[in-house]
C-alpha cells in the first residue's frame, strides 16, 4: 500500500533536509492507513482493549529528502507471528529510495503484556495480503 506526504517546513532542520527522527512519523502514517485499508480501525480495538505498540524498528537512511517534496510511503507485512506484525517500510521520492525500515509491532492488553493477534484482526490483515 501506497501513502503520499508533503514535506513542509516543520518536518526540516534548518538546511532544508528532513529530520531524521521525522521518517518515524511517516512510517507511522504508513502503518495506520495500512491498517485502516484492511479495515481496522485502532481507535475501536484500543477501546476494546486490544493496541499494537512498536518493539523494534531498524531504519536505513540513503538519501536525503527536502522542503517541498512529495514523499511515497509504501508499506506491506512481511509476517504475521502469534502476537506480532513485521511490517517492511519505504519511503520513495519518485523512484529514488530514500529510507527502509523493518518494524515490528506487538498486540498488547490494557496490562501492557504481549496477547495473541485476535482472530477478527488476522482475518482483516489476510484479506489480499501483498508481500514485498
Amino acid at each position: 500500500m501506497k501513502i503520499n506526504k508533503r514535506i513542509y517546513y516543520h518536518d526540516t532542520d534548518s538546511g532544508g533536509v528532513v529530520y531524521y527522527a521525522n521518517y518515524l512519523n511517516y512510517l507511522e502514517e504508513g502503518r495506520t492507513e495500512y491498517l485502516r485499508e484492511k479495515g481496522l480501525d485502532l481507535k475501536k480495538l484500543d477501546e476494546e482493549g486490544i493496541s499494537f505498540v512498536v518493539r523494534d524498528v531498524s531504519i536505513s537512511y540513503k538519501a536525503p529528502a527536502h522542503y517541498g517534496d512529495v514523499l511515497e510511503i509504501v508499506t506491506e507485512i512481511e509476517k504475521i507471528k502469534n502476537a506480532s506484525l513485521v511490517f517492511l517500510q519505504e519511503v520513495r521520492r519518485a523512484d529514488k529510495l530514500l529510507v527502509s525500515a523493518k518494524v515490528i509491532l506487538v498486540c498488547i492488553n490494557t496490562s501492557f503484556a504481549p496477547v495473541a493477534i485476535p482472530e477478527k484482526v488476522r482475518v482483516c490483515i489476510d484479506k489480499n495480503q501483498s508481500i514485498v
